[in-house]
């Protein structure tokens, strides 16, 4: 599942190449997550302004005052060229520009390309509202985090995955992250310190740097908007490294589920 870093990625990848282009028309496919919401006739004619992210949405300004959210779900990708091939059966969303075709490819339709009025209209608030603090932006504070996790009660690993708190950190980052502060994962949110809640802070943000900087992470099939793969997983810790040994202590690597999702640990580094 794309996260945060392979949003931020996919992002960076065709951003500029975007910006300034005008709307010639626009393909849907089958249908996906969310319905577009709006008549598609609405998107001739726009310009595309900048784009943003927002947790794992990719927030497209258009003039006007609209705005496109797209989520990628459990599977999606973006490309972005001068030309693309004719839609095929995963293909569902198409805007086509004056600078290039955005595609939107999703096998397991769980994604979206939603457009709105803004976040502040009622399906912007739906999607966004909600979403914790940006883990990369100045306002994830060391104070404001353990006085959110003060008021959490359940294991760390899954306060991190709910998003509310902190958005964007996915599994494989929470379990790096968790890894490099030296916290278990089980360990209930309300009883982190402050010196532990900023361990993890600058975890969190170390890691969360570390995988943009490197493409974000390639599992299956994930690439950027221009068609390029990830490498953040062969510099995992601890994901996907069951019973191999730790990179610091050479204790096996563990891993227990958590809200069935794979959590993996070093049981001496973390306590």
């Amino acid at each position: 599942m794309p996260e945060l870093p392979e949003v931020e990625v996919t992002r960076l990848s065709f951003a500029h190449r975007i910006a300034g282009g005008r709307i010639v028309a626009v393909r849907l496919g089958k249908p996906l997550r969310w319905p577009l919401g709006e008549d598609a006739s609405i998107f001739p004619g726009l310009r595309v302004i900048a784009v943003r992210r927002r947790g794992k949405y990719l927030l497209m300004d258009l003039s006007d005052g609209w705005l496109l959210l797209i989520h990628l779900g459990m599977s999606g990708s973006l490309i972005f060229a001068d030309e693309v091939p004719p839609a095929g059966p995963h293909d569902h969303f198409d805007l086509v520009t004056t600078l290039g075709t955005l595609r939107l490819h999703d096998p397991r339709r769980f994604g979206a390309a939603v457009l709105v009025r803004g976040e502040a209209s009622a399906m912007g608030v739906k999607l966004l509202g909600h979403l914790g603090v940006e883990p990369l932006g100045e306002a994830f504070g060391a104070h404001e985090f353990q006085a959110a996790l003060k008021r959490r009660h359940s294991p760390i690993k899954q306060v991190l995955l709910a998003g509310d708190v902190v958005v964007g950190v996915g599994n494989i980052y929470a379990s790096e992250a968790l890894f490099r502060a030296g916290i278990r994962p089980t360990t209930r949110a309300h009883r982190i310190s402050l010196t532990r809640a900023e361990r993890l802070r600058l975890s969190i943000r170390e890691v969360l740097a570390r995988a943009v900087a490197s493409g974000g992470s390639t599992l299956r099939d994930f690439s950027s908007a221009d068609g390029t793969a990830g490498h953040f997983q062969l510099e995992a810790m601890v994901y996907g490294r069951t019973g191999e040994p730790c990179r610091h202590c050479g204790s096996p690597v563990r891993m227990l589920r958590q809200g069935q999702r794979s959590t993996f640990y070093c049981p001496v580094c973390q306590t």
